[in-house]
């Protein structure tokens, strides 16, 4: 299976994007994984209408047999090791592409949160669009680790 890390709106900060293409770099060494940046819209009238058109933009680059996991803040909750097991099941389901996706910054539209599969939470605290990218990007890459036994993460 493929690994997608779909995002809306570029990573502006130069020290965050240089975080994410490291462990992108690191990923790849276990899996095939791209990161999709969609356009943010800029100049919306309201935050329904920005949900709106950013999941239009979403949806119409997700394929029909894509599994899709959505970063919410009400999604479940793992420690590491037990979303390094979650992404095992995830990774000998027969879909060709799981898509983790994080929203804009008003979120999901509900077209978007019908599609989703499942949704993760990294944490009950609220964090910057660009911080998640980082955080989800870097326990991606721990999960590996913690699959493959290296030594990485620590108990």
């Amino acid at each position: 299976m493929k690994l997608a890390f779909l995002m809306v709106g570029k990573t502006s900060e130069t020290y965050f994007a240089e975080a994410i293409r490291e462990y992108e770099r690191r990923i790849k060494r276990y899996v095939p994984f791209e990161i999709i940046v969609v356009p943010d819209i800029k100049g919306a009238k309201d935050a329904v209408l920005q949900k709106q058109s950013e999941g239009e933009l979403i949806l119409r680059t997700l394929r029909n047999d894509d599994f899709v996991v959505l970063l919410d803040e009400h999604g479940k909750e793992y420690s590491s090791v037990d979303f390094a097991g979650r992404l095992g099941k995830l990774m000998g389901m027969p879909n060709k592409r799981c898509v983790f996706v994080i929203g804009g910054a008003y979120g999901f539209s509900n077209d978007v949160r019908n599609r989703g599969n499942e949704m993760v939470s990294l944490s009950k605290m609220t964090f910057s669009h660009q911080l998640v990218r980082v955080v989800f990007t870097e326990q991606l890459y721990r999960a590996f680790t913690i699959l493959n036994n290296q030594p990485y993460h620590h108990e």
